[in-house]
């Protein structure tokens, strides 16, 4: 019975082998990477040039959550542009004409009025009369900038967000009912429009019964946001130059556009804000020194970007750190 007793033996060794090559065939789990893009105006310039160096590390990107400006670079990115085509991008507007919705062609006449509306060398400043005519309460409509969106995304239908090439999610804020709002479906320029709509600066955005404005005033950096999506772990972009305390904002404060902009610039949700900081994995946060919400010069834009890039090739150590933990 000797050779039954090899021929046993032989089939475990058999048996062994093969579960061992499965093991080694079998695809270890990769971690899941979350991308926050936050909020700040012209200053998201710099998230365009950190993307850069992301890139460069080789870090895959598997969901992406951005306010206000950090929406619309978060946006685009998750339809496929990546950080050159968005440091062309944002090099090559006009960004006062594009935010002030300003009528290029009418740029040469000091006062005239078309179709109810009524232009100063092509900025208008007054619809009495026009069918763009909007009693909501902002200064500018936003139409160009809903123009750029619609070109730049081709997307005009409604969407789910998860079908994008990168999961996608926009935080903007209900002003009726002053809550966050995450946008996960829907019109995607809408949606963009309506995390950046900084109050007294933009027209809200109407959406169903929810009137829409910049999500920076209540979830700035939406680390949270990602992580309820799926991400394991989490690289934010902050563009936060002076960290928000415990400021009370008087009603004289917020008066006006500039006070809107402080409102929005300063984080009024501080615990949540700091919450998210402390919830990141790679936290990079460009010094920005003298730039701010408004600076859309061309030469601001570009220094930015460089600033942004800078800042985060000091993180390269920990972004390749990052990149074996997560099984790359």
């Amino acid at each position: 019975m000797r050779w039954l007793r090899y021929l046993s033996v032989m089939l475990l060794v058999c048996m062994a082998l093969a579960v061992c090559a499965q093991t080694d065939e079998a695809p270890q789990k990769r971690l899941k990477v979350g991308l926050v893009l936050g909020g700040g105006g012209a200053k998201g310039a710099a998230e365009v040039g950190a993307l850069k160096v992301i890139e460069e590390a080789g870090i895959p990107i598997d969901y992406i959550a951005g306010t206000s400006i950090g929406s619309i670079v978060g946006g685009l990115y998750s339809m496929g542009y990546r950080a050159d085509a968005l440091d062309s991008l944002f090099c090559s507007q006009e960004w006062l004409s594009l935010l002030a919705d300003r009528d290029n062609n009418l740029s040469s006449e000091p006062i005239t009025e078309r179709d109810g509306v009524t232009y100063i060398f092509g900025f208008p400043v007054s619809r009495k009369g026009s069918k763009k005519a909007d009693s909501s309460f902002g200064a500018v409509r936003g139409d160009n900038i809903m123009d750029l969106f619609q070109r730049l995304t081709l997307v005009r239908d409604s969407i789910n967000f998860n079908q994008l090439p990168i999961p996608f999610r926009c935080v903007a804020a209900d002003i009726k009912s002053w809550s966050e709002v995450v946008l996960d479906r829907g019109n995607l320029p809408r949606a963009m429009r309506a995390s950046m709509a900084i109050p007294g600066v933009f027209k809200p955005v109407r959406m169903g019964k929810q009137v829409l404005v910049d999500g920076g005033l209540l979830n700035n950096l939406p680390v949270d946001v990602v992580r309820k999506m799926g991400a394991d772990v989490v690289i934010a972009i902050d563009l936060t130059q002076d960290k928000p305390g415990e400021r009370n904002f008087s009603l004289k404060e917020l008066t006006g556009i500039g006070g809107a902009i402080d409102w929005v610039v300063s984080r009024p949700d501080v615990k949540k804000y700091h919450e998210n900081r402390a919830a990141t994995d790679l936290y990079i946060n460009p010094d920005l020194g003298r730039f701010g919400v408004t600076s859309f010069s061309r030469e601001s834009i570009i220094q930015m970007i460089r600033l942004g890039e800078r800042d985060a090739r000091t993180h390269m150590k920990a972004l390749l750190d990052l990149k074996r933990r997560i099984g790359m």
